[in-house]
């Protein structure tokens, strides 16, 4: 078992963004974050169950090219959603 807080393991996530592979359902709980925010309930569980049922408090480190941290884990959701890449894992 993986430790709370923790990402997905790729198999995970294959399983964990199957819902929502069509870009019109992930776009969907794009606009549910833009809308509501980090702190709707069911944003939350999204992103607790994204990250093993504990979102990741402080800095989120990324390997993504001029982009080496965020300060937390909603910013780093918000930074996929105005993207449109929506699947990453970092």
């Amino acid at each position: 078992a993986q430790q709370p807080g923790t990402p997905l393991s790729d198999q995970e996530y294959r399983q964990f963004f199957r819902p929502l592979r069509a870009t019109r359902r992930a776009s969907t709980a794009c606009l549910l974050r833009a809308l509501y925010g980090c702190q709707n309930p069911l944003v939350q569980r999204l992103d607790e169950y994204e990250n093993h049922g504990v979102i990741p408090e402080g800095p989120i480190c990324s390997e993504l090219p001029g982009t080496p941290f965020f300060p937390d884990f909603c910013t780093f959701s918000f930074y996929r959603c105005i993207r449109k890449r929506y699947f990453i894992k970092v």
